[in-house]
Parts: structure tokens; sequence; C-alpha cells
């Protein structure tokens, strides 16, 4: 059976490879007669493993995500150092529990699928210092009973998100105030963990250079995640993917999947932006101005069901450190640290 699944799946990764090449080729220009993409069928080298994403018809796939952070800001980092016992040091958390449910609504083996995402719980809770939770509805919990859909390759790379894009743009929206004085003014939301949830959805099989040749155990690739924040920035983490074991398990064989997470350089002009247009966001990270980012240092693991074609769940976490400036001559620069986790879990 496992053979005949990893045979079938080559099979549609070449298909859909040449295909997506021919159309490119014929591009090219038509006056120029172009000769046929053929590619040979070759079996898998011995230790490689195939890591493809595989759907069924009529069976939905329920995850549960959660995405928090511990947040502190040290206000006089001199004093803090120097003198302990007298920390000026502000701590606050910020998380995000949500179900979605992925059904396939059209199945092509060899082609692309379409994935009707549903989601069905959703819940934002943000405490301050003094150990309250913050007033105010999070634009995320809007989400309930919200659909998109995602067209899917055979190797689990996202060909059209743009239905993802429109809900996260009407995300972006509800994040202000309905009437202000101040002009657009745009509460605290976690709108970038439900882009870094869902955008990424496939990431660490779909990035992967040559996926029609497999992976082998020790075998790395590289790819770029999405950094969220309690702040408004674009920042990215560039991610190392280790195949680190299989390790056999009643539900199928699991690829153990690990990364580790720096700072990178720059951020891919197509990932999503929630908002349009100047605004002022209210709260402590309205308040800052001149962020910069000193680094970013973490790791994750995944186990991914090599037998089933599908992520069984995910682990990510870093710690990303920053310096930010106060309005005018107010003081020394605050320091903040955010210690983020994101965790995905199949619950059905």
């Amino acid at each position: 059976m496992d053979l005949l699944k990893g045979s079938k799946l080559k099979t549609a990764l070449i298909i859909f490879t040449t295909v997506s090449l021919a159309f490119l080729a014929g591009c090219d220009g038509a006056a120029e007669k172009k000769e046929p993409l053929t590619q040979t069928i070759k079996p898998l080298q011995k230790g490689k493993e195939l890591l493809t994403i595989d759907f069924k018809k009529d069976q939905g796939l329920r995850y549960k995500f959660v995405s928090s952070r511990d947040i502190a800001v040290d206000w006089d980092p001199a004093k803090s150092k120097s003198k302990p016992g007298q920390s000026s040091i502000d701590k606050s958390t910020e998380s995000m529990e949500m179900v979605v449910l992925y059904t396939p609504i059209n199945i092509d083996p060899y082609g692309l699928t379409t994935i009707k995402a549903t989601c069905e719980s959703v819940k934002a809770t943000r405490s301050k210092a003094t150990g309250r939770r913050a007033a105010g509805r999070d634009a995320v919990e809007i989400l309930p009973g919200k659909t998109f859909t995602l067209t899917v390759n055979p190797a689990g790379k996202v060909e059209d998100n743009s239905k993802l894009d429109e809900l996260i743009k009407q995300l972006g929206e509800k994040a202000f105030r309905a009437n202000s004085r101040m002009g657009r003014v745009k509460e605290p939301d976690m709108i970038a963990d439900f882009i870094a949830t869902q955008w990424f959805l496939w990431d660490s099989v779909s990035s992967i250079e040559k996926p029609i040749e497999g992976v082998s155990v020790g075998q790395s690739w590289s790819s770029k995640l999405s950094v969220p924040t309690p702040m408004v920035m674009r920042k990215a983490r560039d991610v190392t993917y280790t195949l680190d074991e299989i390790r056999p398990s009643a539900k199928g064989r699991l690829a153990v999947i690990g990364s580790t997470y720096t700072l990178s350089e720059s951020v891919p002009a197509g990932w999503p932006i929630p908002y349009t247009g100047s605004f002022q966001m209210s709260g402590t990270f309205g308040f800052f101005r001149g962020y910069e980012v000193l680094g970013l240092k973490g790791k994750g693991q995944e186990l991914f069901n090599l037998d089933a074609g599908r992520i069984e769940q995910y682990n990510q976490q870093y710690d990303m450190k920053l310096t930010a400036a106060l309005p005018g001559p107010l003081g020394p620069s605050p320091q903040i640290t955010i210690n983020q986790k994101i965790t995905m879990q199949l619950i059905n």
C-alpha cells in the first residue's frame, strides 16, 4: 500500500511539474515550435522518503491552532541591570486559540486540489501587566463561521490563496475603531497570528526544492516564515528544516522534522498586508517609536505522517529582542523581549 501511494504521488508530482513546464515553454513564443517535455519516472533512491500532501474525498481534517506570546517591556534597562530589586519591567500576554476544518471539495491527484477551510471557533485573550484581561473584542473573533478556499498542488504548495487574502483584509478593516476623533485608530489584534498559522500551512513540505526526489534522514532545506508581533511590523524568520528521523506509530510512519529560526534580512513581497493607509495604533505599542530588532532565535518540531500524507502536529518557539524609542526626550530606550509559541494539533 505504501509503495502504491508513493508511486502514485510521485507520478502526480512529475505530471504536474511537466505540464507546468510545458505551459511556461509555450509562453516563450508562439512562432517557435517546442519539443514535448517528458520525464522518466525513476524509483526513489535508497533511504529517500516522499513528503507529499494526500487528500481524500469527503474526509475533512480538523486542526487546533494556538499562538501565544509573553511580552516583557523593560522601561529602564540600566536600572534593571544595576538594581535587580527595583525592576522596571512590565509583563503581559496575548493568545489566540482557533479550530479550523479543512475539507477537499475538488481533488485532482495529478493536478490541483481545492480545499475549503472553515473557521469553527476562535478565542483571543490579552492580559495587562496587572494580570487583568484587557477589554475589547479582537478582530480575529469575527472568524467563526468564515470560510476560504486554497488551491494546492501535490507537493503541498498553495497555488491560489486569493480567498484567504480577501479574508485577511476583512479582518484588517475590523481592527479599526468605528468612530474616533483622532482619525484612524487601530486596536491591538492577532491578525498576524492568523496569517502565521494559515498562510504557511504546509511550508515544511512545499519548500522542499526537489520533492519528487524525496528526502533522506539528516537532509536539510530552507524557507521563510512570518513573525507575528504585538506591534505593526513586517518581519520574517529564516527557517532551516531537517528530517531528523522516521518514527513508527499506530497511525503510520512519522517524519520528525526539526526546524531552527533566525532573523531574516528580507520579507517576500507576496506576503499579505491586512492594513492600508495611515493610522495610529492604540496602547503601549502605538506609543513607542523606532522599533529595532536586535535578534531572533528559536526552534521547532513537526510530525508528518508519511503514510497518510498529512501533518499530525507541530510546535514552533522563538525569542525576539527589540529596542524602541519614546516620543521626544522622555528617557532611556525601552527594551522588549517577546517569547512566541505557535502550535498545531490534528484533533479529529
